[in-house]
């Protein structure tokens, strides 16, 4: 699991005020203060609202289950590809940590 936590970082290290801090059995994703995103079980998830949240269900991504008794609907799966893009990637998490400053 460090492994792709690193390779995640590794993505998002053009954007200044990233920090990464255990929780939930995974890892939170911070921008300064900002808590905007989750990396756990190889998979990561992003903060979204109403108006970003069809991005992501367009693509058939699914909200962040710990567990059977956990959903946190507010934190949707990033698509494969963009996660595998470091600018795009770079793009949906400035979206996700600017959803936490409204």
């Amino acid at each position: 699991m460090n492994d792709f936590k690193d390779f995640v970082l590794d993505q998002l290290a053009d954007i200044d005020g990233i920090s990464c801090r255990a929780m939930f059995g995974g890892h939170g994703l911070y921008h300064k203060d900002f808590f905007f995103g989750i990396v756990y079980k190889g998979a990561l998830y992003f903060k979204t609202d109403e108006g970003t949240r069809r991005t992501y269900t367009a693509r058939k991504m699914t909200s962040f289950k710990p567990n059977d008794k956990t959903t946190l609907r507010d934190y949707f799966q990033v698509p494969a590809d963009v996660l595998e893009n470091r600018e795009e990637l770079s793009r949906w998490a400035r979206t996700a940590f600017g959803i936490q400053r409204s």
